[in-house]
């Protein structure tokens, strides 16, 4: 069984060239993972079930996806800074003693000290995702 790599970035990264140029880095780079995209359908439609059921989507991807994941690799904001729910999802991983990396937008990868990363409230994550309107912001 090939173990699975967790892509964590932004939604408003979500279905754009810039996922799909990453993904192809990403793939390279870990060849033989099978990278867990929560831009998925599937996954969508998870997040979906638990925001309807316990009003806590974020819970899909810490309590389902992520403990069946072998490593992770994390998109900040242009700027560094970590939104809530992908540093949620990094710190999961973790506590699970799995290796995590983070990936800018040329494709480079490092590996972060998430001790020392500028990590965005709720709030402030979801104002760099969303407009006023409900409508996704450009990356």
């Amino acid at each position: 069984m090939r173990p699975k790599l967790y892509f964590g970035h932004p939604i408003n990264t979500y279905n754009t060239d810039l996922e799909k140029k990453l993904l192809q880095i990403i793939s390279k780079k870990f060849h033989g993972w099978v990278i867990e995209n929560p831009s998925q359908k599937c996954h969508q439609q998870g997040c979906q079930r638990y925001r309807e059921t316990t009003g806590r989507p974020m819970d899909y991807f810490t309590k389902e996806v992520i403990p069946k994941c072998s490593g992770g690799v994390f998109l900040a904001f242009r700027d560094g800074a970590w939104g809530a729910g992908i540093f949620k999802e990094a710190k999961t991983l973790t506590k699970f003693d799995c290796p995590i990396w983070e990936i800018n937008i040329d494709g480079m990868l490092s590996q972060p000290i998430l001790d020392k990363v500028n990590v965005l409230t709720i709030e402030q994550t979801r104002a760099r995702i969303r407009n006023t309107n409900g409508t996704t912001k450009p990356y």
